[in-house]
């Protein structure tokens, strides 16, 4: 009987857990996909590489707000236990306030692991793939951003200006600064049609000139006609991985044996070695407060709701747990600032668990 009490309690728990996470989730990931739009209305890329990476970016999602949802989830669960009076089962199956309070910490630290995994593994990886997802795909939206009366810079160190678009599609006196070699070139042409297909993509300039910069030498020639390739060029996006994006173990090996990470050549391990720690804490050591998070809820179950101080004591219990998450995420950033509070940081979640498991326990023995 007291396996299948536990088994429900669980399944509550984890059913309004994951429903929450997935609501929640998918509201944050519409509000980030809409600034990453710009890698489409700015930058040049097509809707499907912009579907992909912000797929790619939801797992991260999912790793930042895990601990906040299960407070919710655990929270919410208890007090409908208790105004339900389903805890009334638990105590007349001979279980008591100590049992279920291990219970729920064994559960959460089940949850623990799990966003550890996520942290570790899935949300670098996922992070890591769109980024190359951005490295690899071309500009395929590039041609369509190019308008009238507009500087285009989303290839960088490449601007072009158009003054007039036809009916026909044909454009009149185009310019176009290349810098993107080590010769810079200024090309100027009366007329120039756009052609993009699946084969080509280029821009067919007509009766212009040209100025080439080689070596602070300038020449200059006129044409009638020269095709320039839009296809070869880059956008403005980022495409070297940021540190969140590199794998567990690459960062680890960073960190414990300074070894340059072949996949990220541009990684620099002693200039990033700070910002290496930090990660590394972020991934591996800060869900050790979804257990605190566990131990602080369970307060709830100190009192039941039909004393005069139960809504006190529920108040008093959502307030400081959630105190305790926002000191989670803003001690992160001052974690590696200094030895004395790296070292605090590591000791902290200890002590406000053990001392809030001591308090938790003499309040049920006196009760």
């Amino acid at each position: 009987m007291k396996k299948l009490i536990f088994q429900k309690l669980n399944q509550d728990i984890l059913s309004f857990f994951v429903t929450s996470i997935i609501l929640m989730g998918l509201i944050v990931w519409t509000l980030q996909a809409v600034n990453y739009f710009d890698l489409v209305a700015e930058d040049g890329h097509g809707l499907k590489i912009y579907f992909y990476f912000t797929i790619l970016n939801f797992p991260k999602i999912i790793h930042r707000i895990l601990p906040f949802i299960f407070f919710i989830s655990l929270f919410y669960t208890l007090i409908m236990y208790e105004f339900r009076h389903e805890l009334n089962i638990f105590w007349l199956n001979g279980i008591n306030k100590i049992q279920l309070t291990n219970k729920i910490i064994f559960l959460s630290i089940v949850m623990m692991f799990f966003q550890i995994f996520l942290g570790s593994y899935v949300s670098p990886t996922s992070q890591f793939k769109g980024r190359e997802l951005l490295k690899n795909s071309n500009i395929d939206f590039f041609t369509s951003l190019i308008k009238e009366g507009k500087f285009i810079n989303v290839v960088k160190d490449l601007t072009i200006f158009i003054d007039k678009k036809n009916e026909d599609g044909s454009y009149n006196d185009i310019f176009i600064d290349d810098s993107t070699k080590e010769n810079s070139k200024m090309i100027y042409a009366k007329n120039g049609i756009l052609i993009d297909n699946k084969k080509q993509k280029i821009f067919k300039l007509l009766n212009g000139r040209v100025i080439n910069n080689e070596k602070s030498k300038i020449n200059i020639f006129e044409f009638d006609q020269i095709d320039f390739n839009l296809k070869t060029f880059d956008t403005n996006t980022i495409i070297v991985p940021k540190i969140q994006e590199i794998s567990s173990l690459g960062l680890l090996s960073c960190f414990f044996e300074n070894i340059r990470i072949e996949k990220f050549e541009s990684f620099n391990c002693d200039k990033t070695l700070l910002e290496v720690k930090q990660e590394l804490l972020k991934r591996l050591y800060k869900p050790i407060y979804i257990p605190i998070i566990a131990i602080l809820t369970c307060f709830l179950i100190i009192t039941s709701s039909n004393k005069i101080n139960y809504k006190k004591i529920r108040n008093l219990v959502f307030i400081i747990t959630f105190i305790v998450l926002v000191i989670s995420e803003a001690s992160l950033r001052y974690s590696v600032s200094s030895e004395i509070l790296f070292y605090t940081y590591l000791i902290f979640p200890w002590f406000i668990f053990v001392l809030s498991y001591l308090i938790f326990f003499k309040i049920i023995k006196n009760v």
